[in-house]
């Protein structure tokens, strides 16, 4: 492994505004990484809660994944192609937990959701 490469989380808000620039992707986002962290959390905690919680947990999980995944089909450039398992579950959990939230509190949502108003064509 080449020690100076950036991390996950490095590589991942290198590109992430140019990523999410579509209305639509960021409501799908907006919507569903609160889903993708009740799926986490209801899994996590799956020996501790009530069952019905934690059996919804894998179904949160992959309705905000699908939901996303059709998001970023609209977007005029994909993300960068997972390297194999092990970076697709970390960057997952990294964007739905870090990433996401990081672009939403350092105002990069807002940008992109003024800009793409901006650039849609008037009819």
């Amino acid at each position: 492994m080449n020690t100076n490469e950036p991390g996950v989380l490095e590589r991942q808000w290198a590109g992430y505004g140019d990523v999410h620039r579509d209305r639509l992707n960021l409501a799908l986002h907006a919507a569903t990484v609160p889903l993708f962290w009740f799926g986490t959390c209801a899994l996590a905690l799956a020996p501790v809660i009530p069952a019905g919680w934690a059996m919804a947990g894998l179904p949160a999980l992959l309705v905000a994944l699908a939901a996303q995944g059709r998001g970023h089909r609209g977007e005029a450039r994909a993300p960068a192609p997972f390297r194999g398992r092990a970076e697709f579950l970390a960057r997952i959990l990294a964007e739905q937990w870090i990433t996401f939230p990081r672009y939403v509190l350092t105002g990069g949502f807002a940008r992109a959701w003024r800009e793409a108003a901006q650039e849609r064509p008037r009819a």
